[in-house]
């Protein structure tokens, strides 16, 4: 096991692996995907309150899940390049930041088009979980402009990981804030005791949804990775060689 992750923790190999990995995190994420639109969006009945104005819930829950997930991965991966020294921890940090950015920021659109016609507002400065969640948008911008201030890779990464992890006190509060505050939002809906609070025809395209977002995601983020790898490992000789590797091919 140890030998595994020694061995993915090295640039090339983590190079040649993502690039068969991100295929097909992107064809089984694009295939769960198609299903959860068209059988929420055509097979799923409207919802006995809300109508079918419930139907954003299979682009909000996914991106607003993943704008935490993506935190955390930014935060722990942060966390052991800064206490371990290695250097693809950094790299995959500085991959999460942006796409944690775009999907807080889907959550943060898309729940407000949803609050508008539930709720009467577009948004609610005294609602907890909007405000965690503007707050986590800040911490993404805020750690993408430490990185983007400092020349020097080393010294950059160290102040952008403390700061990613100072940030992570977020996630739980944005998680728990509907236990601890009151708020305009309902509580779990999926984790909670008993099951989850959904009919079959809307629950399994929502699971579908999340499913094929964290794909898609993992394959975003193995994009990212892999081209800061090479920004970073530029003047390695494995990274040489696949230049030249690659300009051959092309004659």
């Amino acid at each position: 096991m140890w030998k595994f992750l020694h061995k993915l923790a090295s640039p090339p190999h983590f190079y040649d692996l993502s690039a068969k990995m991100i295929p097909w995190f992107a064809i089984i994420g694009g295939i769960f995907i198609m299903y959860g639109t068209i059988a929420g969006l055509f097979f799923a009945p409207p919802d006995y309150q809300q109508g079918d104005a419930f139907r954003i819930i299979y682009v909000h829950v996914p991106a607003a899940y993943l704008s935490m997930m993506a935190y955390m991965i930014m935060a722990i991966s942060a966390g052991i390049g800064l206490i371990w020294r290695i250097k693809l921890s950094h790299a995959v940090a500085a991959a999460a930041a942006p796409l944690g950015a775009w999907f807080t920021f889907l959550a943060l659109a898309t729940g407000m088009i949803w609050g508008r016609p539930m709720w009467g507002t577009w948004w609610e400065w005294g609602d907890p979980r909007m405000m965690s969640e503007l707050i986590m948008l800040f911490l993404y911008f805020g750690y993408m402009a430490l990185r983007a201030a400092i020349d020097d890779t080393v010294k950059a990464d160290k102040a952008s990981a403390v700061l990613a992890i100072v940030g992570a006190v977020n996630i739980p509060i944005i998680h728990f804030s509907v236990e601890w505050w009151n708020s305009l939002h309902q509580g779990s809906t999926l984790l909670r005791d008993g099951g989850p609070a959904m009919p079959a025809e809307m629950l399994y395209p929502l699971l579908a949804m999340i499913f094929g977002f964290t794909l898609i995601f993992g394959a975003l983020l193995l994009g990212r990775v892999r081209t800061e790898v090479l920004f970073r490992e530029r003047r390695s000789r494995w990274v040489r060689n696949l230049v030249c590797a690659q300009e051959g091919r092309n004659e």
